[in-house]
């Protein structure tokens, strides 16, 4: 993709938006960026990009194109929706209309396997990337995970391997992204506020396979109905894992045991007990990254030896410290209701849960209902507070008190806790109303309970 010389207009900085500029920058564009945040909110940014080929609109959206002049690309960030008015000003103009992650394909001369879903895509993506490390290839892990694909796009050759965790919100902006090997690992609600609707939310998930050809291979969760069902007008030769099925063909379980059934072989893989990270969500996780690696020509051996010593993820059911007996568990990656049950499942009880962020448009029924006496107490803050302790107090659940902040949910969980209890942060809301993302929210929390064992 020739840009040399070409007016690309940048909307949004955020998280991809630095090495965005810098790549179109060593490619010769012409570079314009947007963003509703002024020049002392982007001060830092704005002085790591100082040198580079680009002019800034920045504390509004410009007035189309009589403000900005010609344009032959829009680059968006993840977080813009694509049906603003100024965005679909533009749209209107024919202008190619696309997200960073797209460009990265477009760049990049790696091989993609990508992974999406609404819960467990960090920790199969960097399970998946672990497991083609641990085989030599040389490997970037990539995308929603937390290094943006356009980072490395430009190093790449065309034996290595990109792992990409890509977002509904990435997809969206997608036009000719196709991975070599893509899965979808589950599907429940979130994002509802963006999407509207979970047919709309399914649509964004589903272009992740949309450009795939029969030679590549598309890795579906036979365990969730919605999967299964839309995998069905896929084109790519479908995968199926499951961890309640037996399957002819696919990846499965046996008598406690992980089994690849592909290509005409039926490999005993490893005991699932053997798997280091805890949680059926987990074991999902296993057999998706599993079938991922396979698929593309990595040994079981390697397979099985990673699933061993992979420790997770931080920020999901990331175990901080034990406090007079007490553990406190660091789950702020459980961004919805979905993400926050599967670790109240993993977590041992008696659980003192710390819940709440912003209100993403979820309901949180199915998660009140899951704590199955496990929770012993529920500390609610921020933007959803009210929501969840009133879902609650409806529900019969009455063991809930109201804070203000983390800080003092932590405190006042820390008072409640005897010996043997869990203290699991796991907000099941996003973290934006008072953080910029899950990990300043998961850090947070550490330094809290670091603050705690040293007082």
């Amino acid at each position: 993709m020739n840009l040399k010389d070409k007016r690309v207009l940048v909307v949004g900085l955020a998280v991809t938006g630095l090495p965005l500029v810098r790549v179109l920058s060593e490619l010769g564009a012409d570079i314009i960026v947007n963003d509703m945040k002024d020049h002392n909110a982007l001060a830092d940014t704005l002085n790591e990009l100082e040198g580079l080929n680009a002019s800034y609109i920045l504390g509004r959206h410009p007035d189309g194109l009589k403000e900005l002049g010609p344009i032959d690309l829009v680059v968006v960030s993840p977080g813009v929706p694509l049906d603003i008015p100024f965005i679909q000003q533009l749209r209107e103009e024919n202008i190619r209309i696309i997200g960073e992650i797209e460009l990265a394909y477009l760049l990049s001369k790696a091989k993609i396997v990508a992974i999406t879903g609404t819960n467990g895509k960090t920790t199969t993506t960097a399970l998946t990337g672990e497991i083609f490390k641990n085989a030599g290839e040389n490997t970037y892990v990539v995308g929603n995970i937390g290094v943006a694909a356009i980072s490395k796009a430009l190093e790449t050759k065309p034996e290595d391997f990109m792992i990409m965790e890509v977002s509904s919100f990435q997809l969206e902006s997608t036009e000719e992204f196709r991975p070599r090997a893509a899965a979808i690992l589950n599907l429940t609600p979130d994002h509802l506020n963006r999407h509207k609707t979970m047919a709309g939310y399914l649509a964004a998930k589903l272009k992740i396979f949309s450009q795939q050809k029969e030679e590549d291979f598309a890795i579906i969760n036979y365990d969730d109905a919605i999967c299964r069902e839309a995998a069905k007008a896929l084109r790519a030769k479908k995968i199926y894992f499951s961890r309640k099925q037996q399957l002819e063909e696919g990846v499965c379980l046996q008598d406690g045991w992980i089994v690849i059934r592909l290509n005409d072989e039926d490999i005993r893989l490893m005991p699932t007990e053997d798997i280091r990270i805890p949680g059926n969500h987990n074991i999902e996780n296993a057999l998706a990254a599993t079938a991922l690696a396979y698929i593309m020509g990595i040994k079981p051996d390697v397979i099985a030896d990673t699933l061993r010593s992979f420790k997770g993820v931080e920020h999901r059911a990331e175990f901080v410290s034990n406090i007079a007996g007490v553990s406190y568990i660091n789950d702020s990656k459980a961004t919805n209701p979905d993400a926050a049950i599967k670790a109240l499942e993993a977590v041992k009880a008696p659980i003192l849960l710390l819940a709440g962020g912003m209100d993403k448009g979820n309901d949180f029924t199915e998660f009140i209902e899951a704590f199955n006496g496990k929770v012993k107490e529920m500390i609610v803050y921020g933007e959803t507070a009210d929501k969840l302790y009133t879902t609650a107090m409806a529900m019969g659940f009455n063991a809930v008190k109201r804070v203000k902040d983390l800080e003092e949910a932590v405190a006042a969980a820390t008072a409640l806790a005897e010996p043997g209890d869990s203290v699991l942060l796991s907000p099941a809301c996003a973290s934006w109303d008072m953080y910029k993302n899950f990990e300043e929210r998961g850090r947070h929390f550490k330094n809290i309970v670091g603050n705690l064992r040293r007082s």
